[in-house]
């Protein structure tokens, strides 16, 4: 993205993000888990990011299910009959790669974010399959419980 003339980002420290106030996208090197060790993740990503690095009740919240939709190929996290979060994957032989982590607002901040990955990643173990990671917030799951660590594909 090219900076029109006169125009310059400002970034403040805010905990470890920097904060690009022209955008409002946050800036997370160090968490993030892009391939490159930089990125940005959105104000979204952050707030699931912390509360998987959280230490906070081992029980999530709220009490809710995980539904493999292979159709739409996302793992849904349901609580009743409420849609409160996914992870998006893709599927290649014996390889689920992790795209994306989501959690609607309201149910936020309750645990669902660890206790999805947590549980999607021993559906995908109990399948005998590995994973390749791609969301930032998986991976900053994976690096905090190392019992997931033989599940990523390494090549």
């Amino acid at each position: 993205m090219s900076i029109p003339d006169g125009m310059f980002k400002r970034f403040e420290q805010e905990g470890m993000a920097m904060v690009d106030e022209t955008s409002g996208s946050i800036e997370y090197p160090d968490e993030a888990g892009y391939p490159d060790g930089t990125g940005t993740l959105s104000e979204d990503q952050r707030v699931l990011v912390d509360e998987v690095t959280a230490s906070g009740p081992a029980e999530p919240g709220i009490e809710f299910f995980v539904v493999n939709n292979t159709e739409t190929e996302s793992y849904d996290a349901v609580s009743g009959d409420t849609l409160v979060g996914g992870i998006t994957y893709q599927r290649h032989g014996d390889v689920v790669t992790l795209i994306a982590t989501s959690v609607y607002p309201e149910f936020r901040g309750q645990g669902v974010a660890t206790e999805l990955i947590r549980r999607v990643l021993d559906a995908i173990r109990s399948e005998g399959l590995q994973v390749k990671v791609q969301c930032p917030i998986v991976k900053t799951f994976i690096e905090q419980h190392d019992e997931y660590d033989s599940l990523v594909a390494r090549n």
